[in-house]
C-alpha cells in the first residue's frame, strides 16, 4: 500500500511540507474563547486565488504550529474549510485540504468509540482523552469546486472529526465534561508560554531557510 495519500488519492512521494506551504504565509492562530471559534462557519461560495492563497497560508500556519490539522476559522477566517497532513495508526500519512466539509453519520454497527489523547491548536497546551469513532468519511469540495471523499481511520478519523467540529463552530473541550475541560484550561494556562516559544523558534528556522 502507498505511504502517502493526497486528497484521498495515493502518490508514489510527496515532500516533508505540502508544496502549498512553500507559497504561504503565517497567520495568528485563534484560540479559545474567541467568537470565530464558537459559531458555525459560512459555506465557501466564492473559488479563485483568494481561496487559493488562504489554503497555502493555513498549510504554512498548521506546520509552524506543530500541527497536523488546522480550519480556517483557527486563522480567524469563519469559512468551512481545513487542511491537514496527519498520520493514521497504521503510519500512512494523508495530506490535504477540504471545502464546506460535511462528517457523514456513521451507522452504529460501523463505528467504535475510542478514547485517546487531543489537543487543539487554539487550546495550546492542553491535551485530554476524547471519544471520537475510529472511522470517519468527510464529503465536501477541493479549492477548484470540485467533489471530494475523504476517509480515515484511527488518528487520521480523530483529525478529520476534530477539524470538521471546528467548521461547526465546536472545538473538543465542548465535548468534555465541566471538570475536565477546566482541566484543560488549566494545562493551557501552564504550558501556553511554551508551545508559543516554539511556533516562535519555528518561524525564526522558516526565516533562515
Amino acid at each position: 500500500m502507498p505511504s502517502v495519500f493526497v486528497q484521498g488519492r495515493p502518490v508514489d512521494s510527496y515532500p516533508p511540507l505540502a508544496p502549498e506551504a512553500r507559497r504561504g504565509s503565517v497567520r495568528r492562530i485563534t484560540e479559545v474563547g474567541e467568537e470565530v471559534l464558537h459559531k458555525p462557519c459560512r459555506d465557501v461560495t466564492e473559488f479563485g486565488p483568494d481561496l487559493a492563497a488562504l489554503i497555502d497560508d493555513m498549510f504554512l500556519t498548521m506546520y509552524i504550529a506543530d500541527g497536523a490539522g488546522l480550519a480556517a476559522n483557527q486563522v480567524g477566517v469563519g469559512l468551512r474549510l481545513f487542511v491537514y497532513d496527519c498520520p493514521d495508526d497504521d503510519g500512512i500519512r494523508h495530506v490535504g485540504h477540504i471545502v464546506n466539509p460535511v462528517l457523514e453519520p456513521l451507522d452504529a454497527s460501523r463505528r467504535r468509540l475510542v478514547d485517546d489523547g487531543e489537543g487543539c491548536l487554539s487550546v495550546p497546551g492542553a491535551v485530554m482523552d476524547v471519544p471520537r469513532p475510529d472511522r470517519a468519511v468527510v464529503r465536501g469540495v477541493d479549492k477548484d469546486g470540485e467533489p471530494l471523499v475523504i476517509e480515515g481511520t484511527g488518528y487520521f478519523a480523530r483529525c478529520l472529526a476534530h477539524e470538521a467540529d471546528h467548521c461547526d463552530g465546536r472545538i473538543y473541550l465542548d465535548r468534555l465534561s465541566e471538570r475536565a475541560r477546566e482541566e484543560a484550561l488549566g494545562q493551557m494556562a501552564d504550558r501556553r508560554d511554551e508551545v508559543f516559544a516554539r511556533r516562535a523558534a519555528n518561524v525564526a528556522a522558516l526565516d533562515r531557510v
